[in-house]
C-alpha cells in the first residue's frame, strides 16, 4: 500500500503532466481532443491520489482543498458527457499553480522532493 508521501508525489507528477500541455493555452485545449482527455485525466489522477491520503494527513494540512480536488475527480469521472470545460480550465489555470506550491512545500518538510 502507498504511503502518503508517495501520493502526494503522485499529485505533484499529475500536476506537472498537466501543466505540461496546458501550456500550450486554452485555444489548444478548447481544439485538440486528446490534450483536453489527457488534462481531464491526469487531474482524475490527481484526485484519486488526493483520496487515497489518510484522513489524518488531509486535516493536517487544511490549507488544502482536498474536497474540491477530490470532488472535481468524482465529476471528472462520473459527468463524463456534461463537464464544463470553463470550470476545467480554470481550475488549471488558477487553482493548479497555488496546489503544486503548496505540495511542493509539504514534501520539502517531508524531507523529499
Amino acid at each position: 500500500m502507498r504511503n502518503d508521501r508517495e501520493r502526494l508525489v503522485d499529485m505533484a507528477e499529475a500536476i506537472a503532466q498537466v501543466q505540461k500541455y496546458a501550456a500550450r493555452g486554452r485555444a489548444t485545449f478548447e481544439q485538440d481532443e486528446l490534450i483536453r482527455n489527457w488534462i481531464r485525466s491526469h487531474l482524475q489522477l490527481l484526485g484519486e491520489a488526493a483520496r487515497a491520503l489518510s484522513a489524518e494527513f488531509r486535516e493536517q494540512h487544511p490549507e488544502i482543498p482536498w474536497s474540491d480536488i477530490i470532488g472535481m475527480r468524482n465529476i471528472l469521472v462520473h459527468r463524463y458527457f456534461g463537464i464544463d470545460n470553463d470550470v476545467v480550465w480554470s481550475a488549471v489555470e488558477t487553482r493548479l499553480p497555488e496546489l503544486q506550491d503548496r505540495i511542493s512545500a509539504i514534501l520539502r518538510e517531508m524531507g523529499g522532493t
